[in-house]
């Protein structure tokens, strides 16, 4: 059975909301944004052209603590501002039934980008991260399942430190969630 979120349509915070609401990383969650620009113009008028999509809703599992989500999030909002598709944001702590639907590997790990159609039915997801970001972490998982071991905190600091490499100084990641975004959609 494939899973709905209709109950959760309109239970969430308008982007704008989201980021004046933020209490923590709102600084550098508006530079993410500011910076953000289209690598290429197929990409931006492939979003543009989302606005004939009436039959999307957008929802994302956020907070404002999460690095990733300082990251993510913005790539996210400029992508499909100018689409038309409603986007909420809904805060991780505030609607854990939700956030236990879309675990990834079993945890709890955020932004989760969820694509329904207007009943609520679930087309696909994206998140936490960037694919390649991302299978850094799901490496560490496969090597160090034990989080009792002596050495998990320091492997786990090591793997955080190479997901930051990954991501890169500037804003080159940003495109890379475009295109992962834009693949996403496209099947739908």
């Amino acid at each position: 059975m494939s899973k709905n979120v209709r109950e959760k349509f309109n239970q969430g915070l308008k982007p704008e909301q989201f980021i004046e609401s933020m209490q923590k990383n709102k600084e550098k969650f508006i530079e993410w944004y500011e910076q953000f620009t289209w690598q290429n113009d197929e990409d931006r008028h492939f979003f543009e052209t989302l606005s004939h999509r009436d039959d999307l809703h957008v929802l994302i599992l956020a907070a404002d603590w999460c690095g990733d989500c300082v990251r993510n999030v913005p790539v996210v909002f400029r992508a499909l501002e100018h689409s038309g598709i409603p986007v909420e944001v809904l805060i991780m702590e505030e609607h854990l039934d939700l956030m236990d639907q879309f675990l990834t590997m079993g945890g709890r790990s955020i932004p989760v980008v969820i694509f329904a159609k207007k009943d609520g039915t679930v087309l696909g997801t994206w998140g936490p991260r960037p694919k390649h970001v991302q299978a850094v972490m799901i490496k560490f998982k496969q090597d160090y399942p034990d989080r009792e071991a002596p050495d998990y905190q320091e492997n786990l600091k090591a793997t955080r430190a190479e997901m930051m490499r990954q991501y890169g100084e500037g804003t080159e990641y940003q495109a890379v969630i475009v295109k992962e975004l834009r693949e996403l959609i496209s099947g739908f």
